[in-house]
Parts: C-alpha cells; sequence; structure tokens
C-alpha cells in the first residue's frame, strides 16, 4: 500500500464516517464500481486502525462528557448518595447511552446477510435516497427541547434502533440517529452529541470483533509507518467532519448533504443499469 493512498483513505473515512452521507456506502462505490481494492480483504488490520482514528476524534471532541461518563460509572459502586446526586444528570446521560446501545445486539444475527448488500450497487444508491430524504426531513421538524435531563428511556431505545437500522450500507448512520433524536424531540446539540457519543461502544464493539479477525490472519508491520499515516488523516478530518456537523446542525443545513446523497445515489443506480 502506497502512502498517498493510505491518506486518503484515512481522509475519505473519517470524512464520511461523521458527516451524514455514508461512508459504508461510499467504500461499497469505490470498491464495486471503481475497482478500488477491497480493504477489509487485504488490509483488514488498516481498516480496523482507521475506525479506531475516527474513534479518537469523537473522544477528542467529547471529552468533557465522555469524562462525566467515567466518573458518573464509577461513582455508582461508591457508598452512600453524595456521589450519585453529584453525577445524576451524567449517569442518566450513560444510562441512556447503554439503552440505546443495546439494539446493536440484533446486528449480531443479521451481520451475514447485511455484508452481501456491500456488493449490490443499486441497494447502496436507493439507500443513499433514503439517507437525503431524512436528511431532508430533519431541517424541517420541530425544535425540541430534551436533552440528558429529560429524556426518556424509550427515547434512547428508539434513536438506538435507528442506529442498528443504520447498518445498511448506504445509510448513514449520523444522518439517521441525529435524525431519530430530533423526531424524539431532542434538542440539536444533544441529537449531534447524542449520536457521537452513542457511537462509542458501537464502534469499539465491531472493531474488537474484526481485530480478532485481523490477528489470525496475521499483520504486515512493515506497513505500520503506512497505516499509521493513514489513521492520522482519519483522526484529523473526524475532527473537521465533527465540528461541520455541529454547525451545520445548528443552522438547520442538513438539506445540503441531502442533495448530495440523492445526486450521488441516482448517479450511482444508473451507473449499475449502464455498466
Amino acid at each position: 500500500m502506497k502512502l498517498w493512498f493510505a491518506i486518503f483513505l484515512g481522509l475519505v473515512q473519517g470524512a464520511t464516517e461523521f458527516l451524514p452521507v455514508s461512508s459504508s456506502g461510499h467504500l461499497s462505490i469505490f470498491q464495486n464500481v471503481f475497482g478500488m481494492e477491497n480493504m477489509e480483504q487485504s488490509h483488514l488490520f488498516f481498516d480496523v486502525l482507521l475506525h479506531l482514528g475516527t474513534l479518537v476524534s469523537v473522544c477528542i471532541v467529547y471529552r468533557k462528557d465522555i469524562a462525566g461518563l467515567i466518573k458518573a460509572f464509577f461513582s455508582l459502586f461508591r457508598r452512600g448518595e453524595s456521589g450519585a446526586v453529584k453525577h445524576r444528570s451524567s449517569i442518566r446521560f450513560l444510562f441512556l447511552i447503554i439503552v440505546a446501545t443495546l439494539p446493536l445486539v440484533v446486528v449480531v444475527f443479521v451481520k451475514e446477510y447485511v455484508e452481501k448488500l456491500y456488493y449490490n450497487v443499486t441497494f447502496i444508491g436507493l439507500a443513499l435516497i433514503v439517507t437525503g430524504l431524512l436528511l431532508f426531513i430533519s431541517d424541517r421538524v420541530i425544535k425540541g427541547k430534551k436533552n440528558e435531563k429529560n429524556a426518556t428511556m424509550l427515547n434512547a431505545m428508539f434513536v438506538g434502533i435507528a442506529q442498528a437500522i443504520a447498518i445498511v450500507p448506504g445509510l448513514s448512520r449520523s444522518g439517521t440517529t441525529i435524525t431519530a433524536g430530533l423526531f424524539q424531540g431532542f434538542d440539536r446539540e444533544f441529537a449531534v452529541r447524542f449520536s457521537f457519543i452513542m457511537s462509542i461502544p458501537a464502534i469499539l464493539g465491531a472493531n474488537i470483533l474484526s481485530l480478532v479477525e485481523a490477528l489470525k490472519a496475521g499483520i504486515d508491520t512493515s506497513l505500520l509507518p503506512v497505516y499509521l499515516a493513514g489513521v492520522a488523516a482519519a483522526t484529523v478530518s473526524g475532527l473537521v467532519a465533527i465540528k461541520i456537523v455541529k454547525l451545520i446542525s445548528q443552522k438547520d443545513r442538513f438539506g445540503s448533504f441531502a442533495y448530495y446523497c440523492w445526486t450521488v445515489g441516482l448517479l450511482v443506480i444508473i451507473l449499475s443499469i449502464i455498466i
């Protein structure tokens, strides 16, 4: 693998992981339409590292929230009520994240079927069009006021189900979960924050399984410097992407990404018919 290619993949991974345009959909398009090398087959360890790079981006941007969740977790094991009272808001947030993560258990049983969809370019195009529709609608949802202090566990479960559905290639995880949060009456800032923080256990869980497979397949240590350059690119582009999503969410501008998804989706469907 060339250094420039690793950096390119890192930039694409970091951007599409958080911008509401579907990283899995773009990866499928690159591989099936433009003949790009399948990273999961030839460089599985690098693929795992790229996802961990994007995870670092989330941890950097939301480090205060994550620190609060960690303190809240340990406060549950302290004697007395002082710790729990002090971290009450973070404890609620922690349980919301846990509840939202539960639907991902179902993914384990359908993973094999979902993976087959990566090779169906027409399906990917249709899924991108659906993603565009969700983004278009999200700009028109009445602004809510719910956050970690008053959102219900049922609200969190609904967003978690949306995250589980978004494993379908072509559906944007961030776009789907943010829109789901808005439909549940989440404040726009909280909808974005909840979406990105709840991605942490999802990314970790998926990559632990992939890491085991990568270690079994073997790692070419001579490529580690190249891999790390790609990871750095993924982290930087991920940071920029998160900042952009936070900004456009505040200004109700997801519609611009909707037009992008519609355009790419239609082009992919047309190409799948012609080729």
